[in-house]
């Protein structure tokens, strides 16, 4: 723990920028984190006066493989990225949190009080209860602190923000009360129950558990209480390649059905054969039992069924590029999983309006600029949000322009993959 003036000053000499480059990668970053460190300082002044406290980190998540598999406890490969959520808390004696976050209100939570309400769906009160609530039920200790909270995790576009802050909660729950001794993976866990029970939006275990264990990540949800949890390490850079993500700035209004539908028409061709979930069947069922499928559920159902299967086979694919550092098989795995979610999987534009389609926009202009420097897929969940393309390092800034001429300035982010998860910096 360090006084608020200490660390300022600190920040200013430059004694952390050794660190601030270990957790964010780009050198070229430095000096926008440390004005971003300094404003977070200055603003829990603001709130909280000065004093002693720590700060606390958690990454936004790139997917890099497994697109919509996890809700079907299949196997992803995704990553932190060097994005984050920053706190700069102080422990409380009183049972209280209470939180600023950039253009919100002052919230307060009392620990004692932290029952599920209904009222409070989809509110960051019902994350922050959801998290504690989750860490009780698993036996940890929970109490008060006081944050301010700020994050460059871009909502909306796909990188999981809602997920780092979550994770963030708990990181910071896990320092203050358990001496920084809850897994990653378990913190995780604790973050999806929130968002799910809580916050009322059923989403699978990804986000959370890149943005909680870093690096790049092989997740296999075969058993989701007891997921497998491989970090593989690889230098992209040195690969001569950048990961890119563009934010098309499309609506997500009135996409919920469309979210909705792609794992409500897997479930349903796993209980054709009685279970409840894709992974529980071989694909040689669906395959022979094609025709009754289609007529019972339709050809979208079985198509995204496949698209499962397949995409599955791909993350393995990847994996095992990554580990033979291949680099032509690594692409071309991220190409098919384009290829698939586009074609089978069809979440990257909505049928209740095929006028707007800014995703397949992006993807057309992407490969068009990229010809042979790289490959480009749909990036998360679909629909609107973002693209994801692995770049080569030489044609990164013709690529952006390509990019940011269509979507605006700004909508091309080049991102580093970061080898930390939740983390308590000081």
């Amino acid at each position: 723990m360090s006084h608020t003036s200490t660390i300022i000053k600190e920040l200013n000499n430059n004694i952390y920028d050794g660190v601030l480059t270990d957790i964010y990668v780009d050198k070229a970053l430095i000096s926008y984190q440390k004005k971003r460190y300094l404003e977070a300082l200055q603003s829990y002044i603001q709130c909280f006066g000065e004093g002693e406290v720590h700060i606390f980190s958690a990454p936004g998540r790139s997917e890099i493989g497994g697109n919509h598999t996890d809700h079907q406890h299949g196997q992803v490969l995704a990553a932190g990225i060097n994005l984050d959520a920053i706190a700069i808390a102080c422990q409380t004696d009183d049972g209280m949190i209470r939180m600023k976050s950039d253009g919100y209100d002052l919230l307060t939570i009392d620990t004692a009080s932290i029952a599920y309400i209904e009222a409070e769906h989809e509110t960051t009160a019902a994350l922050v209860k959801g998290v504690a609530s989750g860490m009780e039920r698993r036996g940890h200790k929970i109490g008060g602190f006081q944050a301010y909270i700020t994050s460059d995790v871009p909502i909306g576009a796909g990188l999981s923000s809602s997920a780092a802050f979550e994770v963030l909660i708990g990181t910071i729950l896990s320092g203050f009360y358990n001496n920084m001794g809850i897994s990653p993976i378990e913190i995780a866990m604790i973050s999806q129950y929130a968002e799910n029970v809580f916050f009322g939006k059923p989403c699978g275990l990804m986000d959370q558990m890149a943005c909680s264990v870093g690096s790049l990540v092989h997740i296999d949800f075969k058993d989701p209480e007891q997921p497998k949890v491989e970090k593989i390490a690889f230098d992209l850079n040195k690969a001569g390649y950048s990961l890119c993500i563009t934010d098309t700035r499309g609506s997500h209004a009135d996409l919920t059905a469309d979210y909705a539908a792609v794992p409500a028409e897997m479930k349903a061709v796993a209980e054709y054969f009685g279970k409840d979930v894709l992974i529980e069947i071989p694909e040689s069922d669906v395959l022979e039992n094609i025709s009754v499928l289609r007529k019972k559920l339709g050809d979208r159902a079985v198509l995204r069924a496949l698209h499962f299967f397949e995409e599955n086979k791909r993350v393995m694919a990847e994996v095992n590029a990554l580990k033979a550092n291949d680099i032509p098989a690594l692409l071309n795995a991220v190409r098919a999983s384009g290829a698939s979610s586009f074609q089978y999987l069809q979440n990257v534009y909505t049928v209740t309006d095929i006028t707007s389609q800014n995703l397949s926009l992006a993807l057309a202009v992407s490969d068009i600029s990229l010809q042979e420097n790289g490959v480009s897929r749909i990036h998360g969940g679909g629909f609107a949000g973002t693209i994801q393309a692995f770049v080569r390092n030489d044609t990164i800034q013709s690529y952006r322009s390509a990019m940011d001429h269509v979507f605006g300035a700004d909508a091309c982010k080049i991102l580093q993959i970061r080898k930390y998860g939740g983390m308590q910096i000081l």
